[in-house]
């Protein structure tokens, strides 16, 4: 699928992600609250159209290579508020893409973020070249920045960002909003993400086969990748042995008088396919196919799961904390210690607190047990929002990649079919050159 072909696609793609459950006062931003029919793709077009090889000094001053790219941005046709803008471009490295990108992993922790291509040849397919400042690595990354920059737009939350709209168009200060909306503390480590996986005592059974299903999806698309790249190699073998014939025919018709006609007409005909097949397959594998995006977005997948296991942990972990304060006022209030502590270790030794202390630690603990139970409520309603959104996004993910997958599928099919009637004709021309000789 080519870069413009996608673009129409996401300009003129159905409505997905309405919310089928209305909700009382959706934070800013939430899925439910706008549709694709009202996101940036709609009113402007994107494209990441060069790559340029740089030079310069990193955050150490030492001296680097890098490519930068190119992002130009232009109202559509028929956008009034946007008429008066003219086409807008400025440098981008794959360095603030990735930044972006977190922001939104960080922001919206309960959508699929569109991932970007990688920054180093991990999946090379078909002997693409794995060098990251080879011409034909950079320019599948263009293609996929693009992309990445396309799905954003198509978006009915992550188009309407405010920090996205600044990448687009702004070619300095859009890294302090990021500052501005702390994202530096709303970001949760690995090691939290770890611990939240192997402790949460009561998992959602829905996130956990979400887990599994972007294990298995990523595992399905990388045999895919495989198998494809295997029957190219075998095809280009086939077609660089008709390349041979179609030079050995026309050498040999220099020879031969009386066949050296139809020798030379057979060798051209072989000569057409192999010519005819290396441009179809430069065709069909330049650029990031769908195939390869959705090896990224299964990661993507298991991220919303790890943020739902963090707010799980949570959630568990207020609900303990409250329940250990309402024993200890219990136990204030009746005198006695059901479990050994050293609290009760402690009374045993120096005495019995004063009524005086006994009330003050009550009341205390009643101020931390309103507290407690204002925090759980508010971990619940929060789990609860995320839940809604998050599954509403991963239904409008699935939606999108059954697109995608079909018409990639399609397309891979129609081209085999298309050199398979290519080579029928030709291998029935040569049989014809063959019968007049």
């Amino acid at each position: 699928m080519s870069a413009d072909r996608e673009r129409e696609m996401f300009q003129s793609g159905d409505p997905e992600g309405e919310s089928g459950e209305e909700s009382e006062g959706p934070a800013p931003g939430r899925i439910g609250e706008m549709s694709d029919e009202n996101c940036l793709l709609k009113k402007l077009e994107i494209s990441v159209s060069e790559a340029e090889k740089r030079s310069g000094k990193n955050a150490v001053s030492m001296q680097e290579t890098y490519t930068a790219y190119l992002i130009e941005t232009r109202a559509l046709d028929g956008q009034s508020e946007l008429q008066n803008s003219p086409l807008d471009s400025l440098w981008r490295r794959y360095s603030e893409f990735e930044l972006l990108r977190n922001y939104l992993c960080v922001s919206y922790p309960y959508v699929v973020v569109p991932p970007l291509p990688e920054k180093r040849a991990e999946f090379v397919w078909h002997k693409l070249s794995a060098d990251n400042m080879d011409p034909d690595f950079v320019e599948r990354r263009r293609i996929g920045l693009e992309n990445f920059l396309l799905r954003v737009a198509s978006h009915p939350a992550l188009s309407h960002d405010d920090v996205f709209h600044a990448f687009l168009n702004q070619e300095s200060g859009w890294k302090e909003l990021l500052n501005e909306a702390g994202l530096q503390l709303k970001a949760d480590s690995r090691l939290k993400s770890l611990n939240a996986t192997f402790r949460v005592k009561n998992p959602d059974k829905r996130f956990t086969e979400l887990k599994h299903y972007s294990d298995e999806l990523q595992s399905v698309i990388s045999h895919l990748l495989r198998v494809r790249a295997r029957v190219a190699d075998r095809l280009y073998g086939v077609y660089k042995v008709h390349g041979n014939y179609g030079r050995v025919f026309s050498e040999w018709s220099a020879i031969e008088r009386e066949m050296g006609d139809g020798l030379q007409s057979a060798g051209a005909e072989y000569a057409s396919l192999y010519s005819m097949m290396i441009l179809v397959e430069e065709e069909h594998y330049s650029g990031i196919k769908p195939e390869q995006q959705y090896l990224f977005y299964a990661e993507a997948l298991r991220a919303v799961c790890r943020k739902h296991e963090l707010m799980q942990y949570d959630l568990e972990m207020s609900a303990l904390d409250l329940q250990s304060k309402k024993q200890q006022c219990e136990e204030l209030a009746t005198g006695t210690v059901r479990t050994f502590s050293l609290k009760g270790m402690t009374s045993k030794l120096f005495g019995q607190e004063t009524p005086e202390q006994r009330e003050a630690k009550m009341k205390l603990l009643e101020e931390q047990i309103e507290e407690g139970e204002e925090q759980l409520k508010s971990h619940n309603v929060e789990s609860r929002e995320f839940v809604r959104d998050a599954w509403q996004e991963v239904e409008r993910f699935k939606e999108q990649k059954n697109r995608d997958l079909k018409e990639a599928l399609i397309s891979y099919a129609v081209m085999q079919i298309s050199m398979c009637k290519k080579g029928i004709q030709v291998w029935s021309n040569a049989k014809e050159c063959f019968s007049k000789m």
